[in-house]
């Protein structure tokens, strides 16, 4: 920008007096103002303009100026940082448990009067078996006939899943096994996306050389039906299902299961299922047929009636639900 005063304006020609003190002053200053002039000339630079401006440092202009722009900051972490926030979140989201151990527990077994025993868990359905219809719809071959490789399962009225409630049971129980010694198994500890399918269940059991193996579910009944109820496998012979070895021992795990399970959580024995006893059994399921290890399945209450709604949605209940298994399990295999 140009500066622009009354100094930039050339002198006009100065006017001729004739005579008098005026003019001779006029005469010597004449010389005077343009000697000035050329002088402002030489050293204002081309065009009279003003010499460039300075200017400041970024600092400066940060520390005294408003229309300072900072530089743009680093970002706090870095992609791996975030992944790890990413991580911390998802542990959070499935509580109860805080971490997520793989399905044969690393941690070393405690002394206690089941150690060297394997103890099967076996949460019921999954959390993602509803986003993969497909999958679980696929038949698979049980023994006595096809079936669905596995289900949605049911849950409360207010929303509460099947699911969400045997792999919250199934966790409280595995802490309460390995206090006792056992080395702890799961079917699926929330990790897979789906399943797995009812024949691979039974597989996980029958390759780890399980003890004893527990399918942990929750009824689907009409409201009114109440209580819980113990699942036996039927002797069964047929294609790849065998049960004859297992079914006496079988029996025995069931029926301390369901003795232990009354104790531990008051809760009274089916009132639809089992003729009063909390014992029942059948030859339709997978999990059982295809079993070569003693197992039982285990149906804690029904989620469709109130009451006992009320009971599978309380995690202190859910604590003596497990306490009730684990302590019919030790019983078991204490013999």
């Amino acid at each position: 920008m140009s500066y622009v005063g009354p100094d930039s304006q050339p002198p006009r020609p100065p006017r001729r007096f004739s005579g008098g003190p005026l003019t001779v002053t006029l005469a010597a200053l004449v010389p005077t103002c343009l000697a000035g002039w050329l002088i402002y000339e030489a050293t204002s630079g081309p065009g009279g303009s003003e010499p460039p401006r300075t200017l400041p440092s970024t600092s400066q202009s940060a520390q005294g100026s408003v229309s300072a722009v900072p530089s743009p900051s680093k970002p706090e972490k870095d992609d791996k940082g975030d992944e790890d926030d990413k991580g911390k979140g998802e542990e959070a989201d499935a509580k109860p448990s805080t971490t997520k151990p793989p399905k044969s527990s690393s941690r070393p077994a405690a002394s206690g009067p089941l150690k060297g025993k394997v103890v099967v868990v076996d949460p019921g359905h999954n959390l993602g078996n509803g986003k993969h219809t497909a999958e679980i719809n696929r038949l698979v071959n049980v023994g006595t006939h096809r079936k669905e490789c596995d289900t949605t399962g049911t849950s409360t009225n207010n929303g509460y899943s099947e699911a969400q409630f045997t792999l919250d049971v199934s966790r409280r129980l595995r802490t309460l096994l390995e206090k006792q010694g056992a080395t702890v198994k799961f079917t699926q500890d929330g990790d897979p996306p789906w399943g797995p399918c009812v024949d691979e269940r039974a597989r996980i059991g029958n390759d780890a050389h399980a003890d004893a193996v527990v399918s942990v579910h929750a009824d689907g009944s009409a409201a009114g039906n109440r209580g819980f109820h113990v699942i036996l496998p039927a002797s069964v012979k047929s294609g790849d299902a065998d049960t004859s070895k297992i079914v006496v021992p079988s029996r025995a795990l069931g029926e301390r299961i369901a003795g232990k399970f009354v104790s531990a959580t008051g809760s009274a024995p089916s009132n639809y299922i089992g003729d009063g006893t909390g014992l029942d059994v059948r030859k339709d399921l997978g999990g059982l047929n295809l079993s070569t290890v003693p197992k039982v399945f285990i149906e804690c209450g029904n989620m469709r009636d109130a009451k006992d709604e009320a009971l599978v949605t309380s995690g202190a209940w859910r604590q003596k639900a497990a306490q009730g298994i684990s302590d019919g399990i030790v019983s078991f295999l204490r013999g």
